[in-house]
């Protein structure tokens, strides 16, 4: 990654676009770091910053949405001195000195000027071309509509098995729907895990009373339901795709670089990878370079939460010693079973179990041998097993991946963190 530019001097002017989490939680902490300057905050929904995480996990108990002022995490209409919802970003002018945005509303257009511009509009849910009457859950109007459709005797049909879809597919069968979910690759959540451990996870499925079908390749979605490539037709009253989303930075192509998967790339501290010193990116939108792990996906709760204080630290000049590179952490509650990744799965790894699955808690870890052959964590998932995520978190956040005995971390008895060596 090549150095990114900053500005000269702390802004007078900051414009964030985006009123998710990652959008909130920028203006809070530019407060509550000091800054005085002009505020202006835009988004393209017009209710106040809310949850996503209960959409899924608590799609048929929480009717309306968790406000994040009520948890704490700011209000939005106190920190900006101009707050614009239902305005959407839709061209961005930048360079050293500063930046525009052009957003448009309701009933005008208008041009947006700033010192700098935060660009934290998060990701949309990917929708497959042809796949008409297809519900995703991503907002609360989702929400309503999936609550209205789904209850009992209703056939659903969940096209992936990633987070969103196990997620919705535990809740939709504990309202006595009959579900089935259709997974493109061979297990759940491979792309995650890797196979070895996403095999593990099948079983959870049946328990729950889900019919899975891995391998299905979708290839056309109608009123009767879904057809899958050699398998025949599923029948459904409700279809809902959960393959995946998307960073919403259309409105930025051609202006700023992006990744492969489309989103910005940054440093620790939100810097664009060869963009002006006037933009900053985070949240869901970005793709963070870590010194530790390479590139690292945005598209999690946990990074759009904690990766603005570090990028409002090096606005302001606040910063002291080296910024944190806190380890990928994702959360979910499914099937039964309450589960977390901490780290980035890389490809090859060999995996170490704690405990039995099947029998009780248990822990993945993903161990690769260094250069020197010392076998060195590189992330953890665990099943109904909080004991093992803080020490995981704090290991796989050191500027190095931690040396691994590999004896002590079968062991489901000895704590993980006196198997876990810093070097």
């Amino acid at each position: 990654m090549s150095q990114p530019s900053r500005p000269s001097r702390p802004p007078a002017r900051v414009v964030v676009v985006g009123t998710g989490l990652a959008g909130l939680r920028t203006a809070a902490e530019l407060r509550a770091q000091g800054f005085t300057g002009g505020l202006t905050v835009v988004g393209a929904e017009t209710r106040p910053p809310y949850d996503r995480p209960p959409l899924t996990k608590e799609l048929f108990t929480r009717s309306e949405p968790l406000w994040l002022a009520d948890e704490g995490y700011g209000d939005l209409a106190e920190l900006a001195d101009v707050l614009l919802t239902g305005h959407r970003a839709v061209a961005l002018e930048a360079d050293d000195t500063g930046a525009r945005v052009t957003v448009t509303g309701p009933t005008s257009t208008r041009e947006l000027a700033a010192d700098v511009v935060v660009v934290a509009t998060g990701a949309d849910p990917v929708v497959v071309p042809g796949w008409d009457g297809v519900a995703t859950l991503h907002d609360p109007d989702d929400a309503a509509r999936l609550r209205a459709r789904v209850g009992p005797g209703v056939d659903v049909a969940v096209i992936g098995a990633g987070w969103v879809g196990a997620e919705l597919a535990t809740v939709a069968a504990e309202q006595g729907a009959r579900v089935t979910v259709l997974e493109g690759g061979p297990v759940p959540l491979g792309h995650v895990l890797g196979l070895d451990v996403g095999r593990l996870l099948v079983p959870w499925y049946t328990a729950r009373g889900v019919e899975l079908r891995c391998d299905a390749l979708v290839t056309r979605v109608g009123a009767d339901g879904v057809t899958v490539a050699e398998g025949g037709t599923v029948d459904a009253d409700v279809v809902v795709a959960a393959v995946g989303v998307r960073p919403a930075t259309g409105w930025l192509a051609g202006t700023l670089p992006l990744t492969s998967r489309g989103a910005v790339p940054v440093d620790l501290a939100g810097r664009v990878d060869g963009g002006p010193a006037s933009v900053r990116a985070v949240g869901d939108s970005a793709d963070r370079h870590s010194p530790r792990d390479g590139l690292v996906p945005g598209a999690h709760w946990d990074g759009a939460l904690n990766h603005p204080a570090a990028l409002v630290a090096d606005l302001l000049g606040t910063a002291e010693g080296e910024l944190p590179d806190p380890a990928p952490y994702v959360f979910s509650t499914q099937l039964g079973h309450e589960l977390t990744v901490v780290g980035q799965v890389p490809p090859g790894a060999e995996v170490v179990l704690r405990g039995e699955p099947g029998a009780g808690p248990w822990t993945a870890l993903y161990v690769t041998l260094d250069a020197a052959g010392t076998p060195r964590l590189r992330a953890g998932f665990t099943v109904d097993r909080p004991r093992d995520v803080g020490p995981l978190r704090k290991a796989l956040s050191a500027p190095r991946h931690p040396v691994v005995d590999l004896a002590a971390a079968r062991d489901p008895g000895t704590q993980l963190r006196r198997a876990l060596h810093a070097t």
